[in-house]
C-alpha cells in the first residue's frame, strides 16, 4: 500500500478536529474523501502533508512513517499536494509557475517534463507567458495541478479541485482527473461534490464531524443512498 493513514487525532491548540481517522491508498488508484465543508477532509491532507501533524497516529508512506516531519520533508518523498486556495504564484507567467515546481521523482527520474505537461495541458500551453494572476480560476486549477506534476510526485493529494468553478469547467477538471489517472497518477481526493468524486475515483471514504463514517467501493456506495442523505445531505 503506498499511503495509510492510521488511527490519527489531529488537533487546532485545543479544538480536536481528527478522531481516529484511517484510510489507505494504493498506487494507480483515485480514492476520494468526501464530506461536506468542515467535515475535515483538508486537515486530513495537512496531516499527512505534515502542515498540522496528528497528536496521535501514524501516517505511512512507502511503508516508512512521516507523520511529525514538515512538508518539505514529505513533498521531497514523494507527496504533492495541490491545495483548495490554489496558491499559484500570480505574478510570474505559467511558464515561471511550473518551472520554480521543477524536480525529478525519488527514483531520480524527470517522468513530467514541461513538454509532457505541456501536452496534458494544452490550454497552459497557450498562456505559457501570461501572468497567472490573469488566468480564470479554472485555469489557475489546472496550473495548480500542473506545478505539482512537475515535482514528479509519487501521490497527489488534490484538494477540493471542483470548488467555485463553473459547471462546464469542473467538467473539464474530471476530464483531467481521469486522464491523469491513465497516465497511471496516484491520487487521494477530497471532495464536497459526491457526484464529481464518484465520476474519477475508484473507492470512497466519507468523513463528517471529523471521523470516518464509511469506507468502500463506488459501487458500493452507490448502493448505499442512505449514506449520503445521513452523512452528506444529499439526496441520491
Amino acid at each position: 500500500m503506498l499511503l495509510q493513514v492510521q488511527d490519527i487525532h489531529t488537533y487546532y491548540g485545543l479544538s480536536h478536529i481528527l478522531f481516529d481517522v484511517s484510510l489507505e491508498v494504493d498506487r494507480g488508484e483515485c480514492v476520494c474523501l468526501v464530506g461536506r465543508n468542515g467535515a475535515g477532509k483538508t486537515t486530513t491532507f495537512r496531516s499527512i502533508m505534515g502542515l498540522t501533524s496528528p497528536h496521535s497516529g501514524t501516517v505511512l508512506f512507502k511503508g516508512q512513517p512521516i507523520q511529525g516531519h514538515p512538508p518539505h520533508w514529505v513533498a521531497h518523498r514523494g507527496v504533492g499536494f495541490v491545495p483548495g486556495d490554489r496558491a499559484i504564484f500570480p505574478d510570474l507567467t505559467v511558464w515561471e509557475n511550473l518551472d520554480v515546481a521543477r524536480k525529478p521523482g525519488t527514483d531520480g527520474k524527470t517522468h513530467w517534463t514541461m513538454e509532457r505537461t505541456f501536452g496534458i495541458f494544452p490550454r497552459l500551453a497557450e498562456r505559457r507567458e501570461q501572468l497567472g494572476g490573469t488566468l480564470s480560476g479554472g485555469e489557475q486549477q489546472m496550473l495548480t495541478i500542473a506545478r505539482t506534476l512537475m515535482g514528479n510526485p509519487d501521490l497527489i493529494l488534490l484538494d477540493e479541485p471542483s470548488e467555485g468553478l463553473a459547471p462546464l469547467i469542473v467538467d473539464a477538471i474530471g476530464e483531467l482527473i481521469l486522464q491523469l489517472k491513465a497516465e497511471g497518477v496516484t491520487i487521494l481526493l477530497a471532495e464536497q461534490s459526491v457526484d464529481f468524486a464518484l465520476g474519477v475515483s475508484e473507492r470512497v471514504y466519507v468523513i463528517d464531524d471529523g471521523r470516518i463514517r464509511y469506507a468502500g467501493t463506488r459501487s458500493e456506495f452507490e448502493a448505499n443512498p442512505e449514506i449520503t442523505q445521513k452523512y452528506l445531505a444529499v439526496k441520491r
